[in-house]
């Protein structure tokens, strides 16, 4: 096995995109892709020659397998991937918008990723990475996976791994807001970067100024904050430095889904190469700029040498 550089984990769908616009109800053509926030992280890190390994559970079926083939295509590792014979593999079905967000209807309930629990999770396979890279999805989807989430993070911490957190904020996911607050916060705490947007860092801390919800999260031992500002770009803090790097004109913004974990790939990827973390938020808003410009969740990531023509060509710098 390639020495992984990062792992992480979660739930991955096949995902059904509708082929022209309209509502989902009356879209008769799809095209099939891959969707989840963790592979997203995993497929944007391995294109730039990162060694990244995803672990889950996908069911026995032909989504299942479709997941496994997509990412091994993707040269994403996925020794830790387990096939379950009960549960089947989530899907979902996205609208083509032409302005805005998509419609997104899924089909998830009971999936095999949101039995994986803590007895699945092997030792070895995670002590091979450097990094983990979390996103509150696992949190929300099970108590199962919940569990697995925590003894992920509280076994690399142990073992010295840096871990960064994407709170990916899932409403309809959770009972109630005060419990997804409480559990979000529970974990991000104990990492090491946090990556909140704008709109997730208010709600989970209560704070609207970028400075003071990157406070709230820096008082408890957190390493460093950056939260995304949308077009604006990005706001970072740590106990020693801050800043705002301004985002990437975009002309036509295609889908702004996988911007987010688009944005998680190139802060990772800068912070693992030791770079400065001005330097790594630039990449983050790269490659977030060039995720909303294409229609599946991880087309428009790029590989290292596209990466740098982008931001060569592009870059705006800090405010």
């Amino acid at each position: 096995m390639k020495q992984l550089d990062v792992v992480t984990f979660g739930e991955a769908m096949a995902m059904f995109m509708a082929n022209h616009p309209g509502s989902l109800h009356e879209v008769s053509e799809f095209t099939r892709e891959l969707a989840g926030a963790e592979t997203n992280v995993a497929i944007g890190l391995a294109r730039l020659g990162f060694g990244s390994g995803w672990a889950s559970k996908v069911g026995n079926d032909a989504f299942g397998k479709f997941i496994i083939n997509r990412l091994k295509n993707e040269n994403v590792n996925i020794d830790h991937v387990l096939l379950d014979n009960k549960y089947p593999t989530g899907f979902q079905l996205k609208s083509m918008a032409l302005t805005g967000d998509p419609e997104v209807q899924y089909f998830r309930k009971g999936s095999a990723a949101s039995h994986l629990n803590e007895d699945d999770f092997n030792e070895e396979y995670f002590l091979e990475a450097k990094h983990l890279h979390m996103t509150g999805i696992p949190l929300a989807i099970s108590e199962d996976a919940r569990g697995f989430a925590k003894h992920a993070l509280t076994f690399m911490k142990k073992n010295n791994r840096k871990v960064s957190l994407d709170p990916n904020l899932r409403p309809t996911l959770w009972a109630s807001q005060e419990e997804m607050v409480r559990e979000i916060n529970e974990v991000a705490c104990k990492a090491d970067y946090v990556l909140p947007g704008l709109a997730e860092g208010e709600i989970l801390t209560g704070f609207k100024n970028p400075s003071d919800i990157a406070s709230f999260y820096l008082e408890k031992g957190v390493e460093l904050v950056v939260i995304k500002l949308g077009p604006a770009g990005a706001f970072y803090k740590s106990a020693t430095e801050e800043g705002t790097v301004l985002g990437f004109p975009v002309e036509n913004v295609v889908d702004t889904v996988g911007a987010g974990d688009g944005f998680a790939v190139g802060v990772i990827s800068g912070l693992l190469e030791g770079i400065s973390i001005h330097d790594a938020v630039v990449r983050g808003n790269a490659i977030g700029s060039l995720a909303v410009q294409s229609p599946g969740d991880n087309d428009g990531y790029p590989t290292k040498e596209q990466l740098e023509k982008y931001i060569e060509k592009h870059s705006q710098g800090v405010k």
